[in-house]
């Protein structure tokens, strides 16, 4: 697949999402602007990690621009859900955040995941320009989806499927 690279500047709405039950679930990001859809797969462990860095990103931005307003975002679950036709641009291998000041935009830049002996100027960009509500509104919904998944173990921690599953603090045996 020959590289794109694509700017949303601004989109008109981001989210981010899960489709599949848990434990087989495939992540995905997805930006509109106007008419233009871009989705992306991402991995669950991406959408955790951007929700906690951008708490971190935001009490940086609040400590370099003291005047800005607080964004008190909160999101509503109808429209959090992505919008079929799921067709995915690529899987995304590394996320990452930039804030304008001038704009007050923050810009959530994924890249193409690519094979180890790919050159990285070859892999596909895509950067999405978003509020400040917008961004915390994905992260805290993705932080909702991530905890939809299968439940934990109380014993060793790890994800239980409906079946059960083989727990080493139970010497390998299954319960429920």
């Amino acid at each position: 697949m020959a590289s794109t690279e694509l700017e949303l500047k601004p989109v008109t709405h981001i989210t981010t999402d899960a489709i599949g039950q848990p434990g087989k679930r495939v992540f995905y990001l997805q930006g509109w602007q106007a008419e233009r859809t871009v989705t992306l797969i991402v991995e669950k462990i991406q959408i955790q990690s951007l929700a906690l860095g951008y708490e971190q990103f935001l009490k940086e931005i609040y400590k370099n621009y003291p005047g800005l307003p607080v964004t008190n975002a909160d999101y509503d679950e109808k429209v959090m859900h992505i919008a079929p036709p799921v067709d995915p641009l690529f899987r995304v291998g590394e996320l990452g955040l930039g804030y304008d000041p001038d704009k007050d935009l923050v810009v959530l830049v994924a890249r193409e995941l690519l094979p180890e002996e790919a050159d990285s100027a070859s892999g596909s960009v895509v950067r999405f320009w978003c509020t400040r509500d917008q961004i915390q509104a994905m992260c805290q919904w993705g932080l909702e989806v991530a905890a939809r998944g299968r439940p934990i173990c109380p014993q060793c921690g790890e994800p239980m499927d409906p079946e059960g599953h083989f727990c080493p603090k139970k010497n390998g045996h299954k319960h429920d």
